[in-house]
């Protein structure tokens, strides 16, 4: 019974099936949710109904997700539905949630419940330290020690995804070293689950009777070192008082399972279970699922197999595929009704993702229904948004020809179109290398874009510019990071003086800080490279005994303020270049707050241990910071998003599709646990990652490939392309002239910079523009991010102006616009970094605190109960 009219509301607003998966009470419930049905929308206000209906109380609901951005928007989307916030949900990832456990429970199962969790790099980096513990032979090359620990420290991480700990591993090589004359576990055995899945889909699986070769002498000795380094690098981890993200899941099914008191009270706790993006849970994460379920089965689980792409990440899309035989009496409920796309874009993506039959959910689940055991069930999409979408292919001389198409193509629908943004456009990839002819060519173009990448930190000239300093603080004789420095751009000395010293410095067999400290005895110098020398030297000892005083975050600061590294980027208005800025400064702050040393030596020896072992820097992800800009991602990032116009490119052979790549390691078959699904697994998630690709546009879908990429053989077209049945443009598109689109911006734009100036001009450098945020004149920076000046009616020549407003406003930045709008743009838009500050750094902090206290509802009169 529904008890106000709040509920009635927000229940009005579901369709059917949704608010049938909202309203579910006891037992078990699979929601199959294809994309762009509210599959968040339901998981949110199911929390909410069954908070309201007074089925269970905030605390006794366990929501699990994989993202701490999908449990923060899924935990503020379940406050607004409610009338009144709650403190005490249990929103989180998977791994947030059993270290939530451990922390208080880890004692128990005798592990430190104060450990500290490591990085993907971290662990390389505790492998490497303690590599001569590992007694490796085969993973030891004499030439290159450190090749395979990325594939050992991976290959433990899919070990911990099946629950294998190491002494199961160890266990099955001794078995196979007892047991090699030729018995069963030493190799005579069936084909392993891998080939046979392949094999069944082929047709070519042969009499069960007839054996693989054993396993010989060499192939046991390589997997009991690989176990054996298991061994090692599991105790290393105890020993350090450290756990890595598997451990998380699995010493939580550990304690659960020998600690049936504790595994009980959590239980008894959780009334209600809610999985999110259930296909790509891995063996463990299901294990740890039905271990909380325990007899009540109240649990939820939502997902869609054919979104399933994350495979090489340990998930296991036959957890989705068989929870109707591990939950016989669960109901079912399938979202199709799509409020993302076009029909006929959903009716070409349906048709194709049918090539993956049988090895499909829908098919399954036809078939129980055949047996009387699950009901009707079709995923096909049913569009809620009237007209039809474009979908066009075009086919391309050369790269160069496909890219000219693509970019084009963006720039009409955006010049007749003005209430677009440049947000609505995305170009996905299948790989990050794919993407930079696009960069360049939008770039050509000064057509904003956002190449959104999680790693390559480390290769961005700023941050290169500040680790160059660093090591040279580190060691003045650095003479690569010397030269580096001499040749920032704010500095600007002669080729003709760089070249000289240089000269001189091989002669003499100096570094080139030596070489500048004698810099007068050099006639050929002239006197202003003379003078920047020796400032460079003053700034160097200057910086050199701050950093004895100081943090590494204040010395770099001093540098950008010294060398006038801040002023060049806010010359050249570039907002890329102060996120990484940022990015930089959070992980040195992270670094000093892991290890207790905020030295320059260690966190630059860090670096260079992360950049040996492949590491290239994390980058932020928001899609939401910074201006509008067309998106560039693969399409692995583009999981959850959708753009009105998606332009899917590099459709070629062995591009997309890409080739197989298998682990460097792969567990043995024997001691994989996952079921593994039949024909060509690779395949398959390659064409459920194109699915993803197709269902992410809304109004229009544009494919595209070239013939030549630079090899000496024509590419063919992807075989997604013939799959679909899609015929290539008979336009044969040419690339207009940027030069021309560039000219009818120009007089428009001098029209308004005037205007700006008379608005802001109180405060803002006349060097700079002055309309905030979007006024800007149309420069191109570092990371390729073009603003165009607006227009007299308010708006860029393109569309909508170049930023969004930000979902909040705090007082701080009314008060900064107020004061100064160039202040407001230098601190929120920008972002530029300051020294902080002990009463500043306590102020925000409150700021926040009160802010979170009054968006879960609460008033004044709590306050003095808070303080209480």
């Amino acid at each position: 019974m529904i008890k106000n009219e709040q509920k009635i509301a927000n229940l009005g607003r579901l369709n059917k099936e949704q608010k049938q998966a909202v309203t579910h009470q006891d037992g078990p419930l699979l929601i199959v949710a294809g994309a762009g049905t509210g599959k968040t929308t339901v998981i949110t206000e199911r929390i909410a109904w069954l908070i309201e209906e007074e089925l269970a109380k905030p605390e006794e609901i366990l929501a699990l997700t994989f993202t701490d951005k999908a449990a923060g928007e899924m935990e503020e989307r379940v406050d607004k539905a409610l009338p009144y916030g709650y403190t005490d949900l249990w929103v989180m990832t998977f791994h947030a949630f059993s270290e939530r456990i451990l922390h208080t429970h880890a004692l128990d199962i005798g592990v430190p419940n104060d450990f500290r969790l490591l990085t993907q790099t971290e662990q390389w980096l505790l492998v490497r330290a303690n590599l001569e513990k590992f007694n490796l032979d085969y993973y030891r090359p004499l030439g290159n020690p450190t090749k395979f620990i990325h594939a050992l420290v991976k290959h433990f991480s899919r070990c911990k995804d099946e629950e294998i700990w190491p002494e199961d591993y160890l266990k099955y090589t001794e078995n196979l070293r007892v047991n090699l004359d030729g018995m069963e576990a030493s190799g005579g055995k069936a084909k392993g689950k891998r080939q046979k899945a392949k094999d069944a889909k082929e047709g070519t699986e042969k009499d069960n009777g007839q054996k693989e070769e054993r396993k010989d002498e060499s192939e046991i000795k390589r997997l009991e070192e690989v176990a054996n380094a298991y061994h090692i690098y599991q105790q290393l981890l105890l020993d350090n008082n450290t756990l890595d993200f598997g451990d998380l899941i699995n010493y939580t099914l550990k304690l659960f399972r020998t600690r049936l008191k504790i595994l009980k009270k959590y239980q008894e706790q959780f009334k209600y279970i809610l999985v999110d993006e259930f296909q790509d849970t891995n063996f463990s994460q299901y294990e740890l699922v039905k271990l909380l379920a325990g007899e009540k089965k109240n649990l939820t689980v939502v997902g869609d197999d054919d979104q399933s792409i994350y495979a090489f990440r340990g998930a296991s899309m036959s957890n989705i595929l068989h929870f109707k035989e591990n939950y016989p009496e669960a109901a079912e409920v399938f979202l199709t009704k799509n409020y993302r796309s076009s029909q006929n874009i959903l009716d070409l993506a349906y048709g194709f993702i049918q090539l993956n039959n049988p090895e499909r959910l829908e098919i399954k689940l036809k078939r129980q229904k055949a047996k009387g055991k699950s009901n009707e069930l079709t995923k096909k999409l049913d569009a809620q948004i009237e007209g039809e979408g474009e979908i066009e292919y075009y086919q391309a001389k050369d790269e160069s020809g496909e890219v000219e198409w693509v970019v084009n193509k963006i720039i009409d629908l955006k010049n007749n179109d003005l209430e677009l943004s440049w947000n609505d456009f995305a170009i996905l990839v299948r790989a990050n290398n794919q993407a930079e002819a696009f960069i360049a060519g939008l770039s050509e173009a000064e057509a904003p874009f956002n190449f959104v990448a999680s790693k390559g930190l480390y290769g961005k000239e700023v941050v290169r510019d500040i680790l160059a300093y660093l090591k040279l603080l580190d060691n003045y004789h650095e003479s690569m990071a010397m030269w580096r420095i001499l040749n920032l751009p704010m500095i600007k000395i002669r080729v003709e003086d760089l070249m000289e010293i240089s000269r001189f410095a091989d002669r003499k067999a100096y570094s080139i800080f030596e070489t500048l400290k004698q810099i007068n005895i050099l006639n050929k110098i002239e006197d202003e490279t003379k003078r920047k020398a020796a400032k460079i030297l003053s700034f160097l000892e200057k910086h050199a005994s701050l950093a004895k005083e100081k943090s590494v975050k204040e010395v770099i600061l001093k540098f950008m303020e010294d060398f006038g590294y801040s002023d060049y980027l806010l010359k050249k208005n570039d907002h890329k270049a102060f996120g990484y800025l940022n990015s930089l400064l959070k992980r040195m702050e992270e670094f000093a707050r892991r290890t207790n040393d905020d030295s320059i030596s260690s966190f630059i020896q860090l670096v260079d241990w992360e950049m040996e072992s492949g590491e290239q820097g994390d980058l932020s992800k928001d899609l939401e910071e910074g201006p509008e800009a067309v998106k560039i991602m693969t399409v692995h990032t583009a999981k959850g998003l959708e753009f009105k116009y998606v332009f899917v490119v590099n459709l070629a052979d062995k591009r997309f599709p890409s080739l197989e790549r298998k682990d460097p390691i792969e567990i043995p078959d024997e001691l994989v646990k996952e079921i593994i699904p039949a024909g060509d697994i690779h395949l398959q998630e390659e064409r459920r990652l194109f699915y993803v690709a197709m269902t992410r546009a809304k109004r229009g879908l544009y494919l595209a490939n070239a013939e030549n990429y630079g090899g000496k053989t024509k590419k063919k077209p992807s075989r997604f392309i013939y799959e679909i049945k899609i015929t290539k443009s008979t336009e044969n598109t040419k690339a207009q002239k940027t030069q021309k689109h560039r000219n009818t911006e120009s007089t428009e734009n001098a029209k308004t910079s005037e205007d700006n100036k008379k608005n802001y001009g109180l405060c803002l450098p006349a060097r700079l523009p002055a309309r905030l945020p979007a006024g800007r004149q149309g420069r191109q920076g570092e990371a390729g991010i073009t603003d165009y000046p607006p227009s007299p009616n308010g708006k860029n020549g393109h569309g909508k102006l170049g930023d969004g407003l930000p979902k909040f406003f705090s007082y701080s930045q009314l008060k900064a616009f107020e004061t100064c709008p160039y202040q407001y743009y230098l601190n929120f838009i920008l972002k530029v970094p300051t020294r902080g500050n002990a009463v500043f750094s306590y102020g925000k902090t409150m700021h926040i605190t009160l802010q979170k206290f009054f968006s879960l509802g609460g008033i004044a009169e709590n306050l003095q109960g808070v303080v209480d």
